[in-house]
């Protein structure tokens, strides 16, 4: 049976910008605003693909499409076509860590090392090794070393569905305190943000039996870290029919050193590929979230290649590279359609309202009643809520933001 899919509309909305004021604050001048939002009660994964696709994220159950004219910090949905970085354990295996690496990479994954001269003897007659992300990733990992092989540390990581525990808990606090400086984060605002999700877990259809570190179902999870069986990181993903999707990572700050986030992004991304490779073709990314040009702590995301930004008109896909020229440029940028970029930082204020059609709007039900299991639905325009001028704003901006395939597989509440 297939997954309903339902949320009550939201409209625009705005706040104190996160990325422009200073570590730990909100700015008190400028803006993000948002064109508009869903409380989703439940979603199937495939939908939630669709949405990420148009540019909406999530947190928690409250889902939200970013108004990239009017912020003061665009947010640009930024994907990773999963390909083979660099990537060195050494700390866990060797006890400390080292800032050598392999050779650079070809673009197909492949080693760019030189090959030996023939002074090198019968060496010569070897073809440089071939980089696997997968064989690298796993290398450190206690369930990947060969039982012969010493290592000063024990290091784990599982993954499990996305639920509460005091020790995810504990790290939260630790993780917002000595690194976002917010003290005021209690269990249930952990659980809001990070753990309840409106993803309905799916079976994902492998062509054979996968290995069995491999997720088995799409939706919400979290990634445990654990060094010598303390937690030390925690990954929160949603796995959906076309990617992985970063939602948020944390970290024990007495291994920030260890660059952890980036290791996070290099396995989130090999568990896409390992997904790919397993048979589940159409997962060939990793969702990172939102790049923003403008805040140096936010460009890191561009670090990893190839990279693509979505165009926020049209929602198609550019290479960041192409896409860098203009956001250099202009505040707002957008690559499809160049003519529509805007240069200063005022708002625009908003743009015309939006119009939908009144064939697309017979489409769009909302839940009538709800007994004994069944759900009755009506067409928007049926619904009270269609009759407060401010409600029919709410529901109109929705539409524009889902877009019109999306706005008649949602079925909203009223």
């Amino acid at each position: 049976m297939p997954v309903l899919s339902v949320g009550t509309p939201l409209g625009p909305g705005s706040s104190t910008c996160g990325y422009c004021g200073p570590p730990g604050a909100r700015s008190n001048t400028e803006t993000n605003f948002k064109k508009a939002g869903l409380i989703a009660s439940q979603l199937s994964c495939e939908a939630y693909q669709k949405m990420i696709d148009r540019g909406w994220r999530r947190s928690g159950k409250y889902c939200y499409a970013p108004d990239l004219r009017r912020s003061c910090c665009p947010q640009y949905t930024i994907r990773h076509v999963v390909q083979s970085p660099r990537i060195w354990n050494h700390f866990v295996m060797q006890g400390h860590k080292s800032e050598t690496s392999g050779p650079p990479l070809q673009p197909d994954g492949t080693s760019s090392a030189p090959r030996p001269s023939k002074s090198e003897g019968n060496a010569s007659k070897r073809a440089p090794p071939i980089f696997s992300l997968s064989t690298s990733i796993h290398s450190s990992e206690c369930n990947f070393i060969p039982q012969n092989e010493p290592s000063c540390h024990k290091f784990e990581v599982t993954l499990e569905p996305s639920t509460y525990s005091e020790e995810k808990y504990a790290l939260y606090v630790i993780y917002q305190r000595q690194i976002h400086h917010d003290e005021n984060n209690t269990p249930e605002d952990f659980k809001g943000f990070l753990v309840k999700s409106p993803l309905i877990n799916e079976p994902i259809p492998y062509p054979a039996n996968p290995p069995a570190h491999l997720p088995s179902q799409y939706g919400s999870f979290h990634q445990m870290y654990r060094l010598d069986g303390e937690l030390i990181a925690v990954g929160v993903i949603d796995i959906l029919p076309g990617c992985v999707s970063s939602v948020y990572f944390m970290y024990d700050p007495r291994y920030e050193k260890h660059s952890l986030g980036k290791l996070s992004a290099l396995r989130e991304a090999s568990l896409a590929r390992e997904m790919h490779d397993a048979g589940v073709t159409n997962v060939t990314s990793l969702f990172m979230g939102f790049y923003i040009h403008s805040c140096p702590k936010m460009k890191y995301k561009g670090e990893y290649s190839p990279s693509y930004l979505i165009d926020p008109e049209e929602f198609t896909w550019f290479p960041l590279v192409h896409c860098i020229p203009q956001l250099e440029r202009f505040r707002y940028a957008t690559f499809a359609y160049p003519e529509h970029s805007l240069e200063g930082p005022q708002d625009p204020g908003e743009g015309p309202p939006v119009r939908v059609s009144e064939e697309l709007l017979s489409e769009v039900m909302v839940i009538y009643s709800m007994q004994h299991g069944t759900i009755s639905v009506i067409p928007i325009t049926s619904s009270y809520r269609w009759d407060d001028e401010y409600s029919r704003e709410e529901i109109l901006s929705c539409i524009g933001a889902l877009g019109d395939e999306l706005s008649k597989e949602i079925i909203f509440r009223q």
